[in-house]
């Protein structure tokens, strides 16, 4: 028995002008960064301003931040995606409130654990937890995804 196969190999999907992914990333940078500077001023607010306890600073600065991120991502660096806006905002929050829970416990471990106290110290344990717990969000993979009839 003889099987005709044919010859053409399917093509592969074409890359994505420079242009797009450079100003992609860099919108990514803006509002990743927006995000970090937002979680640090709330917490120096809540901290040094007002003199709450370092974990009751940390959390809502971390849960703040998430919030302006999502916007941030949503209407800015991933628009064109996926317009599954429920499930966008299930996602993001699911794996931004790991984040914002791996964050806080790396903050304490730090902080407390540590002894990094002081006022640069705390911000350099905040910064360090910020960048360790950002390595677990994935926005672009999971949350905002091409939606499969616009790719």
């Amino acid at each position: 028995m003889t099987v005709n196969l044919p010859r053409e190999r399917a093509a592969a999907p074409a890359a994505p002008p420079l242009k797009r992914v450079v100003l992609e990333v860099a919108n990514f940078a803006l509002v990743g960064g927006s995000g970090v500077a937002v979680n640090l001023l709330v917490f120096n607010a809540l901290l040094h301003g007002l003199h709450r306890a370092a974990m009751v600073a940390t959390v809502p600065a971390s849960l703040i931040a998430m919030g302006t991120n999502y916007l941030g991502f949503r209407y800015v660096t991933y628009r064109d995606r996926a317009s599954r806006t429920r499930r966008q905002i299930a996602l993001f929050f699911v794996f931004g409130g790991i984040g914002v829970a791996m964050e806080s416990g790396l903050f304490y471990v730090g902080y407390h654990g540590l002894g990094l106290a002081g006022p640069f110290e705390s911000n350099a344990v905040k910064a360090v937890s910020i960048v360790l717990a950002s390595a677990f969000r994935v926005c672009r993979t999971w949350v905002f995804q091409h939606d499969a009839l616009h790719a």
